[in-house]
This record gives C-alpha cells, structure tokens and sequence, in this order.
C-alpha cells in the first residue's frame, strides 16, 4: 500500500509539473504573439517615415536638420533589439516626427499637402494600433511575470530555465507630466 501512494504522489507531481510547464509556454507564446503585434506596427510607421520625408524635403525652407535626425533614428531602429532597447529609441523617433508636425504647421501650403495631409492621418492611426498593441503586450508580459513569480509556478520555470518577460514602454515625457488646468 505504501508504493502505491508514493507511485500516486510521483503521477500526481508528475502532471502537476506538466500542468504549470504547459501554461507558462502558453503566456510565453502569448506574450510573443503580442511582441509580434508590436513589432507589426512599428515596421508599418517605419515604412511611412520615407514617405513623409519625401514629402516634406520639397519644402526648402524646412529644417533638414530634423529630416536627417529622422532618418538615422529609423536606421538605429532597424539595429535594435529587445523590448527596452526598442522603447528608448522608438520614444525618440515619435518626439521627431511630433517635432515634424509641429514645425509644419509654420508652412502652411506643407499643411494644406494633401499627400502631407493623409500622411499625417495614417501615422495618427498607426500610433493608436502601437498603443493597443502595446498594451496587450504589457498585458500578456504582466501575465506570464505573476504566473513566474508565482509559487509552484516559480520552482518549475526555474527549473526549466524560464527568463522574466520585458514590458515595452514608451518614454514621453509630455504623457508623464500633469496637464495644467485652468478655469
């Protein structure tokens, strides 16, 4: 009777392990579904910025200065690796190309543009879906950590070698600072 109940506490802790084994790769692969979501829209903004630089170069007057600075933020883009990385610079990039649309609206026969126009409004949408895409990612990390950080969950995903997931965060410092309201 003793061997039964030790082979019975085996099979038990057995799937007991398959069981947490399995829903850490299901988060895992959850939270790289949403990284991939991510990954989606920030090629589709850094295929546009082409577009806008194009548009705007006709401008002799614009500030080639933040074209260029454009331009090399979108090729470092292209090196980099890892949630965190890609913030710091992806943060970067959208104070540019705020920087782009602010600086526009001095010229306004660029802000009448109607190629500059429609440009303007597919990257608007773009930042939205970055948004969403983002927050599910956030989510799906979230999720993945707590089940990690979880006991029994935490003894097998070290066992079994499992990383803590990387939130991806923008940095923009006009998001953090409280708006000044006056009557």
């Amino acid at each position: 009777m003793g061997i039964r109940v030790i082979i019975a506490l085996l099979v038990l802790t057995v799937i007991v392990v398959i069981a947490i084994f399995n829903r850490l790769i299901r988060c895992k692969n959850l939270m790289k579904e949403g990284w991939s979501g991510i990954d989606v829209q920030l090629k589709r903004r850094h295929d546009l910025i082409p577009n806008i630089v194009e548009t705007v170069k006709g401008y002799k007057e614009y500030e080639q200065k933040l074209l260029k600075e454009v331009t090399d933020m979108r090729s470092n883009l292209t090196k980099s690796e890892g949630p965190q990385e890609k913030g710091k610079l992806e943060s970067g990039l959208s104070r540019v190309l705020k920087s782009i649309f602010a600086v526009a609206e001095a010229y306004p026969e660029l802000k009448a543009n109607q190629n500059f126009l429609s440009l303007q409004k597919t990257l608007t949408d773009i930042e939205g879906q970055i948004q969403m895409a983002r927050r599910y990612y956030n989510g799906a990390v979230r999720n993945y950590n707590i089940l990690m950080q979880s006991f029994p969950a935490n003894v097998v995903a070290g066992a079994f070698n499992f990383k803590k997931g990387e939130f991806f965060e923008l940095d923009y410092a006009t998001e953090r600072k409280v708006p000044d309201v006056k009557f």
